[in-house]
């Protein structure tokens, strides 16, 4: 499912002394069964860009072509339809919870969606599954009773249990741990692998983003500063730095070291690549 977005503004409370243009003319194409990154400071625009691609907010102006069709001029049926194919997993996802159960919560999008109870059952031990959870073990406890950690995988089975063509996850790893968040971001990572849809991820952190993405959207005050591959995104250092980003950390590093050994590359952002890079140019 490919989404186009052309002329995208948004205008909050236009016309009134708190207005405020949280997008401004956003124009981009987000390919069938890519990885998206998406990255930029708090108030740049995301949470707004996002909520307009299935439809939860109208644009001020422009529009979203998902499959070429206008949301914006489809029936109210077709917009809930496609909020089906669209899943959108909100910040703190575990406060969308609401059932006695695990496996209840799991079901109600899928019920909502009008299947038979054979395949409701089928699409809720998958999305279980997929999100590294014993079904066997989790599927009659409260999810208030999880950790942290398992009831954000939960929330994102419930949406994966809708079967979207597209998943958007913003800040699925916010206010987990170092090993949670690991676990989160290894699950979505495999999600795209197994089911080859298009995942749009938004996030605070250059080392996640570097590590998963195909391409980065870099957002300033409601404009899109860069989309582009991680390495031609993280090349950028100054443009970034002047808006208040950073590269990660081992993209520094790599810099440093090209001062000593000029024949080694900078355009590096995992760990994993610096380690191979180094080990290269040092044992010549």
């Amino acid at each position: 499912m490919s989404v186009e977005i052309k002329n995208l503004s948004h205008t909050y409370s236009e016309g009134s002394p708190f207005e405020f243009k949280a997008l401004k003319e956003i124009n981009l194409t987000i390919e069938d069964g890519s990885f998206i990154g998406i990255i930029g400071h708090t108030g740049s625009g995301k949470s707004t860009l996002i909520q307009h691609l299935n439809g939860l907010l109208t644009p001020t102006s422009g529009t979203v072509l998902v499959d070429g069709k206008d949301i914006f001029e489809t029936k109210k049926a077709q917009l809930i339809q496609l909020r089906h194919q669209i899943g959108l997993v909100f910040q703190y996802p575990e406060h969308q919870l609401f059932e006695e159960t695990v496996q209840k919560d799991v079901a109600f999008g899928p019920r909502n969606q009008g299947l038979t109870e054979d395949e409701i059952d089928q699409r809720v031990r998958q999305s279980i599954k997929m999100v590294g959870l014993d079904f066997d073990a989790i599927k009659d406890k409260s999810p208030f009773e999880l950790s942290g950690g398992q009831m954000r995988r939960v929330a994102i089975a419930g949406v994966l249990a809708m079967e979207p063509a597209v998943l958007i996850l913003d800040e699925p790893t916010a206010g987990l741990d170092p090993r949670g968040r690991e676990e989160i971001l290894a699950q979505i990572k495999s999600l795209h692998s197994q089911k080859q849809i298009t995942v749009i991820l938004v996030s605070h952190s250059m080392e996640d983003i570097g590590k998963m993405v195909d391409k980065i959207l870099v957002m300033n005050e409601g404009e899109v500063v860069f989309y582009d591959t991680p390495n031609r995104v993280f090349t950028e250092i100054s443009t970034l730095e002047s808006i208040g980003l950073a590269v990660p950390e081992v993209t520094y590093l790599m810099r440093r070291l090209k001062e000593k050994y000029p024949e080694i590359r900078e355009d590096i952002f995992t760990v994993e690549a610096a380690k191979k890079e180094i080990l290269k140019v040092v044992r010549g």
